[in-house]
């Protein structure tokens, strides 16, 4: 050791503090490196934690939502099964709600998000809408309210008997049910524009819900139809643009209006946990007259896909 300290060219006081310099600062390097990567190991477990902590969380978010349509969907099943129409208007409304409570079996099966879940829910809402109608047109009681769907409000809905000429035929609107106006729709949006609730002569939304778009007679025919009407605030031109009337819409908002039983409320709706499995539409006589509705990923929804239809 002594001679490579003489043959180094340097003092051996000099070369040992350059071994001891080398050593102190390796150390200090080596335990930078370890405090490194324990802080990295640190942060990716508390990463880990919080993305396990916000994917449970989801998970129950998606459960209570779906819990929650289901309630509305078993609600609507347990009236679809038990409910016979008396007349046009009563078939054609548990026509319309059958045909809901199929689309919302659908959706909940396929929802993957609390707002999927949510939108099976409205659809659910809706058939209820189509029960209460029918068992109006049928003069039973309409049974407990059911909370306001999506557009609801802000459509207005019709508060005078009306008939229009339109493109050589005669369409009519009423607040009531009867044989000239069988075709109920509970009020919302349809292809992005607002179509007031009431009873008509023929489902004048429907080839827009089908389509997803409207044709170019719509404005005048809502225009001819609703104009000066008390209970539809708005004109034609907000119709086109949407019906933004201002008013809002308070929608779904917690379901305030449905906090009872989930099952008949006194609906003679028998058992609320009827089965949600396909209801043949072919048993009421009346073609649907309403929503032409599919599951999230093909069907007409509203004029598309799932998230097409804003209610």
């Amino acid at each position: 050791m002594c001679s490579d300290f003489v043959h180094s060219g340097h003092s051996p006081v000099v070369r040992i503090l350059e071994l001891s310099g080398s050593i102190l600062l390796g150390r200090p390097l080596v335990t930078t490196i370890l405090l490194i990567l324990v802080v990295l190991a640190v942060v990716v477990f508390l990463v880990m934690k919080s993305q396990q902590r916000g994917s449970g969380h989801s998970a129950t978010q998606l459960d209570d939502a779906k819990a929650d349509a289901r309630q509305a969907i078993e609600r609507l099943g347990g009236q679809v099964y038990n409910l016979t129409g008396s007349d046009d208007a009563s078939r054609q409304a548990l026509a319309d709600a059958a045909e809901r409570y199929n689309a919302a079996g659908s959706q909940i099966d396929q929802a993957a998000t609390p707002v999927q879940a949510r939108l099976a829910k409205q659809t659910a809402l809706e058939g209820l809408y189509y029960i209460r109608a029918a068992r109006v047109a049928m003069g039973m009681d309409p049974g407990p309210e059911v909370p306001s769907i999506d557009g609801q409000k802000a459509a207005g809905s019709v508060t005078e008997d009306r008939e229009v000429e339109f493109e050589g035929r005669k369409v009519a609107a009423s607040p009531n049910p009867s044989s000239h106006t069988p075709n109920y729709y509970p009020g919302g949006r349809v292809a992005g524009r607002p179509v007031p609730a009431g009873w008509y002569s023929e489902p004048w939304w429907k080839p827009a819900l089908v389509a997803g778009a409207w044709g170019l007679g719509s404005m005048m025919l809502f225009s001819t139809m609703f104009s000066g009407m008390a209970g539809v605030p708005y004109g034609a031109e907000a119709f086109a643009q949407g019906g933004d009337t201002g008013a809002g819409d308070s929608g779904d908002q917690g379901d305030s209006g449905d906090q009872g039983d989930s099952g008949d409320q006194g609906m003679d709706a028998g058992d609320s946990g009827a089965d949600q499995g396909s209801v043949d539409n072919t048993d009421f006589t009346a073609d649907g007259g309403g929503s032409d509705y599919g599951d999230f990923g093909g069907g007409d929804f509203g004029g598309g896909d799932f998230g097409g239809f804003d209610f």
